[in-house]
């Protein structure tokens, strides 16, 4: 028996010893690949592969740019490519002709080098510091919104180079290689300043420290971010010549109390869905006046925590203290799950709605060939692959074909009531911005189609006629290995509005300045709670 074991022993050593040593191969291979100069055909192919992939999976491919015109910026992509070239090379002519499909959900990923799970441990013991800024892009300008490391007097300061390159060029060459739904402008702006480091790294790649040029005021300042250890915890037994206080043992009722406050706090952060990286939350809401008059919901995104238990929460206290006037803040909210929006909406809707209509697709197999992709881990496959009878037996209940086209039928698509417990009909007001997008602006289309809210700031960066994501399929290029990640169901209301490609606009435009970024001010809240303050006393 022992010598079984120690052969089944030996057999589960040498079988991971081989998986670890396949693994350093293939990271080893991959980065290899990307780094390496490929020839001018392998380019035109891989090309060729991404535009067929597109029209292959995308609903609404040609939607806002007809076919001869996407025809002809591939073709004449393709003819620049003279020379070998490497994948970040291609990514970064590749990125701004996919942006000519003026879909906001299609995304593409640059050439990053990939670490083995020795090196990746490692990394994860590091932060670099330039990540912990959030930037924000007004007034034709970059500025730090807000630090969440250790030098919080940087936020409200100018950035005015990057590792010697001006930082407006900088913004015109990010804004470039991605895209808003359809025409609209607002999104550019909010979305570069949003996810601007997440640009830099595709553009420039791993880098150990950066040195940045600053404006705060009239002084002007570099400050060089570097990739450091995180902050670990003081250990209890370290060599501190203050001699430690031993603390006495808690009582039975001490560990009692602790746990029910751990409880709680574990129970909040579910439902208010926490966000490490902020220290904040996906999900707030308070009341802004000591009679409860006014309250006010900030959502950040439709995901991450238990939603369900929030909204009936909030409702909940609305109803019992017969707020007048609900303020639901959806700047920088760029979407989520639908399920969320539709359970939102019950509560606020003033008439029987269809959340969506049926969704467009390119496939009677949409949730099979989603499961199956590439991209999807071994595992789901090889259980998709089991459960494969069931999948596609219940796509193609759920899909029908009419006008040439194939349609999904989604439970949300059905017919509903609004909620008649804790429903809210007093004033509602909604803010919204260029990074207003994908579930925000469904959201946003039917409080604005029903006349149910006064809309206050920009225009939303998603279309107010729908938009293609629900699933996604990401693919790579052959060669280069570059992905790139698109929706494949249309997910649009029951709405429209003529000309198409433009988001939800504002009943009242307000636009944020430098002034704002700097002073720290919100124009958008301050003209909502004036103008609710005015009506009270006309």
């Amino acid at each position: 028996m022992n010598s079984i074991m120690f052969y089944i022993k030996k057999l589960l050593w040498s079988t991971l010893v081989v998986i670890l040593i396949a693994s350093c191969s293939s990271v080893k291979k991959y980065n290899e690949q990307i780094t390496a100069l490929h020839s001018v055909e392998s380019m035109r192919a891989d090309l060729d592969q991404l535009y067929a992939q597109l029209q292959k999976n995308h609903p609404k491919l040609y939607q806002y740019t007809p076919k001869e015109v996407l025809d002809f910026k591939f073709d004449s992509l393709k003819s620049t490519i003279t020379t070998p070239i490497t994948s970040r090379e291609l990514y970064k002519k590749l990125a701004p002709v996919v942006a000519n499909v003026r879909q906001g959900h299609i995304s593409m990923g640059s050439a990053n080098k990939h670490y083995t799970k020795r090196e990746r441990k490692a990394l994860k013991q590091q932060k670099f510091e330039f990540y912990d800024l959030d930037f924000e892009f007004v007034d034709h300008k970059l500025w730090v919104k807000k630090s969440l490391g250790k030098d919080s007097l940087i936020a409200g300061s100018e950035v005015i180079k990057i590792a010697d390159e001006p930082a407006e060029d900088l913004v015109k060459l990010y804004k470039s290689r991605f895209s808003s739904d359809g025409f609209n402008k607002t999104l550019y702006d909010r979305y570069v300043g949003k996810v601007f480091p997440a640009l830099y790294y595709k553009d420039k790649g791993f880098v150990d420290s950066l040195t940045v040029t600053f404006k705060l005021k009239d002084s002007v300042f570099n400050k060089t971010f570097r990739r450091v250890q995180k902050d670990k915890k003081q250990d209890a037994k370290s060599n501190d010549s203050i001699p430690s206080v031993k603390k006495p043992k808690p009582s039975k009722e001490e560990n009692r109390i602790q746990r029910h406050i751990a409880k709680n706090k574990k129970r909040y952060n579910r439902i208010h869905g926490f966000i490490s990286r902020e220290k904040n939350y996906t999900r707030n809401f308070n009341f802004l006046e000591a009679d409860s008059s006014v309250a006010y919901m900030k959502i950040r995104a439709f995901g991450n925590g238990n939603y369900r238990k929030f909204y009936k929460e909030c409702f909940a206290k609305l109803d019992s203290a017969k707020t007048k006037n609900l303020i639901i803040d959806l700047r920088d909210n760029g979407g989520g799950r639908v399920s969320e929006i539709d359970y939102l909406y019950s509560f606020l809707a003033n008439k029987d709605y269809q959340l969506v209509k049926e969704s467009q697709v390119n496939s009677r197999l949409p949730y099979f060939n989603f499961l199956m992709s590439k991209s999807q881990p071994n595992l789901l496959k090889v259980a998709s692959g089991i459960l494969s009878p069931f999948i596609m037996i219940h796509d193609l209940l759920k899909t029908k074909k009419h006008d040439g086209n194939i349609y999904y039928k989604l439970r949300f698509s059905k017919e509903k009531q609004p909620k008649t417990a804790l429903h809210y009909n007093g004033n509602l007001y909604v803010i919204i911005n260029g990074n207003s997008f994908s579930a925000s602006s469904l959201l946003a289309t039917h409080l604005k189609a029903t006349k149910r809210a006064v809309f206050v700031g920009e225009e939303t960066g998603g279309a107010y006629n729908g938009c293609v994501a629900g699933i996604y399929k990401i693919y790579e290029l052959p060669t280069s290995k570059l992905n790139i990640r698109m929706g494949l169901m249309q997910m649009e209301t029951p709405y429209k509005q003529s000309p198409d490609g433009y988001g939800v606009k504002p009943d009242v435009e307000i636009t944020p300045t430098s002034d704002d970024v700097t002073s720290k001010t919100d124009p958008e809240l301050e003209w909502i709670l004036t103008t609710i303050k005015n009506n009270k006393n006309p």
